[in-house]
């Protein structure tokens, strides 16, 4: 497998440190809102990564965070009259229910900053001291300069830098790119912890060096975001980790694209901020997963109406197909492969080659989609007279092999149609039997109006999506 790794701008070979045990950590949400689309591209994008490697045989540590101590907590606390603690519980309860309409696998752990202040004070000690970090009236600071290689992950040179929004402005600091590991308590209403340095809470880079090295070790293979954490978020975490264990972080630093609204970049003062909350009013889950692989994950994706309604029809084409299956898998002919279905499934096969060879070159789920449709297309050729029960069933267990990498598909057809339906197609059958051609019409209308389509086969009638 070749990634892109972001610290030397190029595909490397993706070499682990341990085969037996691939060590990933995925910044995850601060829970203060429902998460938004843009947050949703990282964690269905290096999901789908960890499902390929463990297609390979892989076993993965798979450690996401929830920053559930934060200036935006804490504001949004003071707004509803409630603890902190209690918005934070809140949307980490909102963000797994997305996951799971996301068909997210559970991360292997979901470390909370407030769950490892021990491990971050700890961590801010040995900083200090080592030199890297100075202590200012409660506050601590990381002392950007004093690390050798600072910029090298975002390609910026320390002189060019200057002191962005999400690095503070202090004019106490040493320097103004130097950036808070411990914030001493300003008001009472604030979250705060004991400390060397008196009450205060972590800064926001610190987590995820302390959790990370807490979970996964001093190095680790793989550590991915969205491309708005490389700077300065990502550039902090190897700063800090590094000074802390003089060792390199991570071997491979990955970064998705950023998501657009209609072309435009997503913001709550443009109104065209979506929430994946917001979006599941209209789509499923899976018809978001879809629309968010269905282009290589480096590059933007603009989230738009035409574009989900053309994930939702070409997901509605797979089903249809996994549905003839299982439909030809119940009532197709009794008796093993015939020798022409013996020759077309070895056929059918290069498939799988074909789709790890789109994986292995830097996750493009995009050209793995690709290779889905093509193996759909020459299965409809292989049953498009009927088939053997073993056909259907091989050509079921193939596709669902490949599409339960891409984390679709992943319920049988038969579960994506609701009982309703199922009746009313019964219904209609007995009225054919009973030759009442008019109900089982007024039946074929019905179904037509509630998105679904009955075909008449040899071997019963068949429910699909429209």
């Amino acid at each position: 497998m070749k990634v892109y790794n972001t610290m030397t701008r190029q595909k490397q070979e993706f070499i682990p440190i341990d085969e037996n045990e691939i060590k990933i950590y995925v910044c995850g949400p601060t829970v203060y809102n429902y998460i938004h689309i843009g947050n949703a591209r990282p964690a269905v994008v290096f999901d789908t990564l960890r499902r390929s490697l463990e297609y390979k045989g892989k076993k993965v540590k798979y450690v996401q965070n929830f920053t559930d101590v934060d200036d935006k907590i804490i504001n949004k606390s003071r707004e509803e009259g409630v603890p902190a603690s209690e918005i934070s519980e809140k949307y980490i309860d909102e963000f797994l229910k997305d996951a799971k309409s996301l068909n997210l696998k559970p991360a292997s752990v979901y470390p909370k900053v407030t769950e490892n202040i021990n491990e971050i004070i700890e961590f801010i000690k040995v900083l200090i001291e080592k030199g890297f970090a100075y202590e200012l009236d409660g506050d601590v600071y990381y002392s950007t300069r004093k690390f050798e290689n600072y910029g090298r992950l975002s390609g910026q040179n320390i002189d060019d830098l200057e002191s962005g929004a999400r690095i503070g402005v202090d004019e106490r600091k040493h320097d103004p790119l130097d950036f808070a590991l411990w914030k001493a308590r300003k008001q009472e209403d604030e979250p705060a912890w004991q400390s060397p340095w008196g009450m205060g809470r972590p800064g926001w880079h610190i987590e995820c060096s302390a959790m990370s090295n807490k979970y996964l070790g001093e190095t680790i293979d793989i550590h991915a975001g969205g491309q708005d954490l490389a700077f300065p978020h990502h550039e902090n975490e190897i700063a800090q980790t590094e000074a802390y264990t003089g060792r390199t972080f991570a071997n491979y630093w990955l970064h998705n694209g950023y998501v657009t609204i209609d072309n435009e970049k997503m913001s709550k003062s443009k109104g065209n901020f979506f929430t994946v909350r917001d979006i599941l009013n209209d789509y499923t889950g899976e018809e978001i997963r879809y629309f968010l692989l269905s282009g290589h994950y480096r590059s933007p994706v603009n989230f738009s109406e035409e574009l989900m309604k053309q994930s939702k029809n070409a997901l509605a084409r797979m089903h249809n197909a996994k549905n003839n299956l299982e439909h030809l898998a119940k009532n197709g002919a009794d008796g093993g492969l015939t020798p022409q279905e013996e020759v077309a499934f070895s056929d059918l096969e290069k498939y799988k080659e074909k789709f790890s060879e789109a994986f292995e070159d830097d996750i493009n789920t995009a050209d793995a989609i690709s290779v889905v449709f093509e193996l759909i297309r020459d299965i409809n050729t292989d049953i498009k007279n009927g088939c053997s029960k073993e056909l259907a069933e091989k050509c079921l267990e193939l596709l669902s092999e490949l599409t339960g990498v891409l984390g679709i598909l992943s319920d049988g057809a038969e579960d994506n149609i609701p009982q309703e339906v199922k009746d009313l197609a019964e219904e209609r059958q007995q009225a054919r039997k009973s030759k009442d051609f008019k109900r089982a019409d007024e039946i074929r209308d019905i179904l037509k109006e509630k998105g679904f389509a009955v075909e008449d086969t040899p071997q019963g009638p068949k429910i699909s999506a429209l």
